[in-house]
């Protein structure tokens, strides 16, 4: 039995949720989301919870409950709450900053890399070594930190790079003469 999946997921106040066949769309104060389920499982709306149950007591079908009601969950939360990523900007010379539409950081190399921020993300730089990544969808918020991390990991000797904010490097010794 799936602990996560047998849990109801609570739609809050102020949320409206809807189930059409394997789709199910949320809407609330900061947007509206929706996704379709696989078809392993079966979802209904009793009331004010959805509840995700596996059509079937195989392995797959029980893989599958547990992450359809997280998707699910992760809908209301977004929708209600949102999600938000945290960057760290190390290294002498690097910084980031937010022009028009455009994130544009200086990370060492001999230009500048710009990045669109893409629909329905909002990026801040609170500090020239921080920027905040936000939005609804949990899957697109983490996708942009993850593509914004790419463009210069931190490197192990001196930590230069785009890290989480929390994230621990691991470091190493470097030469001994």
């Amino acid at each position: 039995m799936s602990r996560i999946g047998k849990k109801a997921v609570v739609v809050p106040s102020g949320v409206t949720a809807s189930v059409n066949g394997q789709t199910v769309k949320v809407k609330g104060p900061k947007g509206e989301l929706s996704v379709v389920l696989v078809g392993e499982v079966a979802v209904a709306l009793d009331g004010g919870e959805i509840k995700v149950t596996p059509r079937a007591e195989t392995q797959r079908h029980r893989a599958m409950w547990g992450l359809s009601r997280t998707l699910v969950n992760n809908l209301v939360v977004g929708v209600t709450k949102g999600y938000e990523d945290k960057l760290e900007i190390t290294g002498v010379g690097y910084r980031a900053a937010v022009q028009g539409k455009n994130l544009q950081l200086a990370l060492g190399y001999s230009h500048d890399v710009l990045f669109p921020i893409p629909d329905g993300i909002q990026i801040a730089t609170p500090k020239p070594t921080e920027i905040v990544v936000s939005g609804i969808d949990k899957q697109k918020v983490g996708q942009v930190s993850a593509e914004i991390r790419e463009f210069r990991p931190p490197e192990p000797y001196k930590g230069k790079g785009v890290r989480y904010a929390g994230e621990f490097i691991f470091r190493k010794e470097g030469k001994k003469k």
